[in-house]
């Protein structure tokens, strides 16, 4: 398959030392045209060591290094100028921690022709995650009803991260303009590629709340999401995304 053919997915670390190593096998071996770009924020447990070294055994897997921790919603802007330098056609994004399983993936490359944006949800069927406390399953549900209600966009699940893109969705979303970060990121680039009038679709996953390593959960991305949705809302009024 041709690099103009290829999959890109995209797995922003920090501080992943025990995950990345498990992460990587288990994408690269759910399809042979996948190749892997690791955004790391210069962790201090050795993440990015690990990366290198199987940058070494494989040219499927890459990685970008950064300076500091300058969080998720820039690493994935990052990742995805990467993607499109590099003419990758289909660019993944997901979780280093193993909340999202890459057994999944086949299940988005099946459909993503028939789309543009494919979303791996947590609501569309029930509530599909494991192991979180019920106050945190309250918080993501209420804030993806929150996000529902104010911007209008059909989607259930606009705050998950497990996520597959057409490069031309990319393409005609200026990624200068993104600044968010967390649920806002994640709100922000479902609720632009929608008013795009690119096809969305949403496909259940499960969920399960990760084994090791601490949450990068903060009330910051909390109150950023809160803000944001009425942001968008207003900026689509003016006709300004």
């Amino acid at each position: 398959m041709q690099k103009s053919d290829s999959i890109l997915v995209i797995i922003p670390t920090y501080n992943e030392v025990q995950n990345i190593q498990k992460v990587i096998p288990l994408v690269l071996q759910q399809e042979p045209a996948i190749e892997i770009l690791v955004v790391d924020d210069n962790s201090p447990d050795g993440t990015a060591e690990i990366v290198e070294r199987w940058c070494k055994k494989t040219s499927r897997t890459h990685l970008l290094k950064r300076s500091c921790k300058l969080g998720l919603g820039t690493a994935y802007v990052e990742g995805f100028r990467y993607a499109l330098e590099h003419d990758y056609q289909i660019i993944f994004q997901m979780d280093a921690d193993l909340s999202h399983d890459p057994n999944e993936i086949p299940n988005f490359l099946k459909i993503i022709n028939q789309y543009d944006f494919i979303l791996g949800s947590r609501y569309i069927k029930g509530v599909n995650v494991v192991n979180w406390p019920m106050s945190r399953l309250l918080l993501s549900w209420f804030a993806n009803l929150y996000s529902r209600i104010v911007t209008g966009m059909p989607v259930r699940d606009a705050t998950g991260g497990f996520k597959c893109y057409h490069r031309r969705v990319l393409e005609n979303i200026n990624l200068n303009d993104i600044h968010s970060d967390g649920y806002a990121f994640q709100i922000e680039m479902s609720f632009k590629a929608w008013k795009h009038g690119f096809r969305l679709k949403e496909i259940p996953i499960i969920f399960v709340d990760r084994n090791i390593g601490s949450s990068k959960m903060h009330s910051g991305i909390v109150s950023e999401a809160a803000w944001m949705v009425w942001k968008l809302r207003f900026l689509s009024i003016l006709g300004r995304l």
